[in-house]
């Protein structure tokens, strides 16, 4: 029967596998880190929707034209980008833990600027602001997901991304209902933005930590960090410690050891966080995915800012008619997420890509060459469950290239995604003054084929060999 060792500071895991009193299992460690990411995954789709729902309202406010508004969009994309590119190193360095909920409140409460604006530099600052922080949350959020995603070992991506739409959706409803009751922007943009920021607050003891799953390892392994018998008491540093066989020491596990040779002392495990990355330069494979992502979300985007005045101005549709072109995309895209975690545990990444990718250019060729809308309709339909899957997955794989510049890697992926994102409407627009609007599409069906035959660089390169050399004999004094 084991007796407590008395030692109230805590951490060494029990003989048996378990851990000492204070410590919450690893399996609810991740599984609460797992439902945080999800609430912040959820919470930022559910911010940007509202923003969405309120842009006329917001446009008409401050007395600006749909062109002004664009340009105002763009600049919105650009702070979006500085974001990504600063929140990424900084989770690397202090850890996504505690950039998520800080980017997630600033992302929250510079909601209400834009309702708050009347002119068109108002509205200028106000977006880049709300831009900034949007960029931030995002890169921020997908580096934690990431962190998760490797304790878990299986695929959990592409859910968390569903989970964003599922936040769009609510709140798109949320705004309606605001609407419907005669709330001002700035009380609707403020109220909801206030709310999401407390929700962030409280969201935030939920993230893993830098180290915590290092210190699972450890513990599974029964690899301990050298600096635990320092740090608490000497019955819990003994009780740690984990000896090689036949070596030389005390039996009794609450009598502290004597000092060991390097030889025998086991690996250290730096409790903590690792040095920034600094300089370093990204590795080939990142610059990669990044392109990949940069094509496919160029491609997604056509679907946000064309598809509604496709089935409108092309097929002559009515519009209740032709916005269910963009709901047809949208659901399929949600659908295919919480599906596309599933498929890439069973059959991996480049699956998911390259199929995904290819019936995705299927879809939109029949969206192209359709005169009949309910055919243009499921095109849209097979256009986005075919694209749901594949950005996630360039996510994933550029956050688990390099553990230590996790947040860097991905802010790269998706700094260049979301500028292909940005030039979807600024290539397909110039495209129509030569060509019909649904030939134009036929460039994202370029890139999805050329996404079809590349995803094979999503799969993990195969570990080097490690070379063998004897052991340097040793020598007894």
């Amino acid at each position: 029967m084991r007796k407590d060792s008395g030692s109230d500071d805590g951490g060494s895991p029990d003989t048996d596998g378990g851990t000492a009193a204070g410590r919450t299992p690893p399996g609810r460690l991740l599984r609460r880190a797992r439902r945080g990411t999800f609430a912040y995954f959820a919470l930022n789709g559910f911010v940007m929707g509202v923003w969405v729902v309120h842009i006329p309202s917001v446009e008409a406010r401050a007395g600006i034209s749909h062109a002004v508004l664009g340009w105002l969009l763009l600049c919105m994309g650009g702070g979006a980008f500085a974001g990504l590119q600063l929140a990424g190193p900084l989770s690397d360095r202090f850890g996504s833990h505690r950039t998520l909920p800080v980017a997630a409140v600033l992302c929250s409460g510079s909601l209400v600027l834009p309702g708050l604006a009347e002119n068109v530099w108002a509205l200028g600052a106000a977006v880049v602001v709300f831009g900034f922080g949007n960029g931030c949350m995002d890169v921020s959020m997908n580096t934690h997901a990431v962190q998760v995603e490797r304790g878990y070992g299986r695929p959990v991506m592409s859910a968390f991304h569903a989970v964003f739409s599922i936040g769009g959706v609510f709140a798109a409803l949320a705004g309606a209902r605001t609407i419907s009751w005669g709330w001002s922007v700035p009380l609707t943009l403020g109220c909801i933005g206030a709310l999401c920021a407390v929700a962030s607050v409280l969201a935030a003891p939920t993230l893993l930590r830098l180290g915590t799953l290092s210190a699972v390892d450890a513990r599974d392994t029964g690899t301990v960090p050298e600096e635990a018998g320092k740090a608490s008491g000497a019955a819990a540093g003994a009780a740690a410690r984990v000896e090689a066989p036949g070596a030389d020491g005390p039996a009794d596990p609450r009598t502290p050891l004597p000092h060991q040779t390097p030889a025998r002392r086991p690996a250290p495990l730096p409790e903590a966080p690792p040095a920034p990355p600094g300089k370093r330069r990204p590795p080939r494979r990142v610059w990669a995915l990044a392109l990949l992502a940069l094509i496919l979300m160029l491609s997604e985007g056509v679907a946000y800012d064309w598809s509604v005045l496709h089935v409108k101005t092309v097929l002559d549709a009515p519009a209740a008619t032709a916005a269910l072109a963009y709901g047809a995309f949208a659901t399929a895209m949600t659908l295919g997420r919480l599906l596309a975690d599933r498929v890439a545990a069973r059959y991996g990444p480049v699956f998911v890509v390259r199929y995904g990718a290819g019936l995705a250019a299927a879809g939109l060729t029949a969206v192209a060459l359709s005169s009949w809308v309910p055919l243009a309709l499921a095109g849209w339909t097979v256009f986005g469950l075919g694209l749901s899957g594949c950005v996630p997955q360039f996510f994933s794989a550029a956050g688990h290239v390099d553990e230590d510049a996790s947040g860097a890697n991905v802010s790269r992926v998706a700094g260049l995604g979301y500028l292909g994102m940005l030039a979807g409407p600024a290539i397909i627009g110039p495209m129509t003054a030569f060509m019909p609007l649904n030939l134009t599409f036929f460039l994202p069906v370029a890139f999805c084929v050329t996404a079809v035959f590349t995803a094979g660089i999503l799969r993990p390169p195969a570990p080097a060999r490690a070379a063998v050399s004897p052991a340097p004999a040793r020598t007894r004094a």
